[in-house]
This record gives C-alpha cells, sequence and structure tokens, in this order.
C-alpha cells in the first residue's frame, strides 16, 4: 500500500526554492525601481500564497507515506524553514507599500541582492541533495550561504549607524529601521535552512 516518493520530496523542494528565487529576484527589481505598488504588492503575495500551498502539498504527502528519503521531523522542518524565507520577503515588501517608501536606500538593494544569492545558493543546494554524490556542493552552498548571512548582519549594522547618523525625521528613522531588520531576518531564515541541510548531511552520510 505504502510506496516510498522520494523523487516527490526532492521535486517539491525543487519547486518551493525556483519559488524563492522567483520572490527574491522580483523583490530585487522591486528594490531597485522603488516600485512597491499595491499591484506589484499582490503579486508578491501571489508568490507567497502558492509557497505556502507547496508546504501544505509536503505535509500532506508526508503523511501519505511511509518511506521517507530522510528523517520526517527534517522534512518538515525544511518545508517551514523555506516557508519562513517566503514569508519574510513578502513581509518587507508590504511593509515598504504601507510605508510609501519610494526611493529604497543604497543598503536597503545591498540588502536584496544578499537576500537575492542566498536564495539561489540554497536552491543549489537543495538540487543535490538528491545525492549523496553531490555532498561537496552541497556543502560549499551552505557555506555560502552561511557567509552570506554574515553579509547581511554588517549591511543591517552600518545601515543603522548611518541612518542615526544622517537621518532626521524620527518617524523615518522607526521605518528605515525596521525594514534593514526585517531583510537582515531573511538571510538569518536562508542561514536556517543552511545549518538544516548540514545537520541532514551528517545523519544520512
Amino acid at each position: 500500500m505504502f510506496i516510498p516518493k522520494e523523487v516527490k520530496f526532492f521535486d517539491l523542494f525543487d519547486k518551493q526554492a525556483e519559488n524563492l528565487v522567483k520572490a527574491a529576484e522580483f523583490y530585487k527589481k522591486l528594490v531597485d525601481e522603488g516600485n512597491f505598488t499595491p499591484e506589484n504588492v499582490r503579486a508578491m503575495h501571489e508568490l507567497e500564497h502558492y509557497g505556502d500551498e507547496l508546504t501544505h502539498t509536503i505535509i500532506n504527502t508526508l503523511n501519505e507515506t511511509f518511506i521517507t528519503p530522510f528523517d520526517r521531523e527534517d522534512i518538515l522542518a525544511l518545508a517551514n524553514r523555506l516557508d519562513d524565507i517566503i514569508d519574510g520577503i513578502y513581509l518587507i515588501s508590504n511593509r515598504f507599500m504601507l510605508y510609501k517608501i519610494t526611493k529604497p536606500t543604497e543598503y536597503s538593494k545591498k540588502m536584496a541582492s544578499t537576500i537575492e544569492q542566498s536564495t539561489k545558493a540554497m536552491q543549489k543546494a537543495l538540487a543535490s541533495l538528491r545525492s549523496n554524490k553531490n555532498m561537496k556542493e552541497t556543502l560549499f552552498q551552505c557555506v555560502e550561504i552561511n557567509r552570506l548571512e554574515n553579509e547581511g548582519d554588517v549591511l543591517r549594522d552600518e545601515a543603522i549607524s548611518d541612518l542615526f547618523e544622517k537621518e532626521k525625521d524620527p518617524v523615518m528613522i522607526i521605518k528605515q529601521k525596521e525594514l534593514y531588520e526585517e531583510a537582515e531576518t531573511v538571510t538569518d531564515f536562508c542561514e536556517h535552512v543552511a545549518n538544516l541541510v548540514e545537520s541532514i548531511l551528517v545523519k544520512n552520510n
């Protein structure tokens, strides 16, 4: 009655990663153009909603599957951690619109680039999980995600320091500070995925 669905899980994780990269690329485009219109934020919300659907599909597949490629708890955790990332990207996009920020700072643009690079490295790491032969590539991408998370930390700190030094409007300080912190949180979420992938590798090799 129960049959292994290993390929199914990897296919679903690949779809989650592809959707994340699409969201990160779109986010970077919106930051670069200062174009957080209601229409564009709705489009981002559709990507976030599709991510939710994929997460639910993984959970349902997990409930129907007896043999899994790695620990059930890790599959569930990985699906949820990936969902955290796209939730975070949508959250920042929505904040830009609500705060009516039409000219994102250079720091916001740099952080958007860091997020985009992180999701692309994560996509490669997840794709290479399919085979034990790709362990070196998987670990390489995880190290790259960790490096980018550190870069995000540095950018956030520099951005907030610059903000307090140059911005006189206290309301704008509150808005920009939150945007910087939320962007760095997304790179944290990417690092959580990298750490989980490394843990899966250790347990299965």
